[in-house]
């Protein structure tokens, strides 16, 4: 079974952040509450890790992943953003948006998109994630916690253990979160496109989206 790490999700205790940690350090993947729904992580620069990602989610290397970074200037170092880019991701960071940007060369080719050379970015709303980004010292790669066959997040942490038994290393339990998924927004055209209505409201960015 995947190791339980109990944590505060509004307190959270240093050396748990610390235990979860060490176990992305070695190379596990985890499961890990967001201010949308739980997820999968990994180290970004662990191909291995990477790769199980993907199958662990059944998804190919054209479904986006996403980089989890602390604060806009951490986001900045692994995408290219321009002026208006800018604005927009201000507005909605941190908060449950997902953004598509061209990827920088901090982010390696294997979990960019293969022809776009993309990559999802966002700054989790969400106190204890938050503070396991700044104990583990940089961006964690994600993807949505939802099984191979299944059309919605799971978000009870007995039910992930019991579900990933032998493939996840840890489930970071901060008790349940949301259940609706990110909104999702493509910077990388000549306007913004809304992908994905989900948790975060487009009128925030000042986006309509297309009936």
């Amino acid at each position: 079974m995947p190791k339980s790490i109990a944590i505060h999700p509004d307190n959270p205790q240093h050396r748990l952040l610390l235990q979860a940690a060490q176990v992305l350090h070695d190379g596990g993947i985890a499961a890990v509450p967001t201010d949308s729904s739980y997820a999968l992580v990994c180290r970004l620069d662990d191909k291995a890790a990477a790769e199980k990602l993907r199958r662990l989610r059944g998804v190919d290397d054209k479904h986006h992943l996403t980089l989890l970074c602390r604060d806009l200037s951490e986001l900045a170092a692994y995408a290219r953003v321009d002026n208006k880019q800018y604005r927009l991701l201000k507005l909605g960071t941190p908060g449950p948006f997902t953004f598509i940007l061209e990827a920088t060369k901090e982010v390696p080719r294997r979990v960019s998109h293969p022809s776009r050379r993309t990559i999802g970015l966002r700054v989790p709303h969400h106190t204890m994630l938050q503070e396991l980004l700044t104990v583990f010292g940089q961006p964690l790669l994600s993807t949505t916690l939802i099984a191979p066959g299944d059309t919605e997040p799971l978000n009870d942490p007995e039910e992930i253990r019991e579900r990933f038994k032998g493939q996840l290393q840890a489930v970071v339990d901060a008790g349940a979160c949301a259940m609706q998924p990110t909104t999702v927004v493509d910077l990388c055209g000549e306007e913004p496109v809304v992908v994905r209505v989900g948790g975060g409201d487009p009128a925030l960015l000042g986006l309509t989206v297309q009936d």
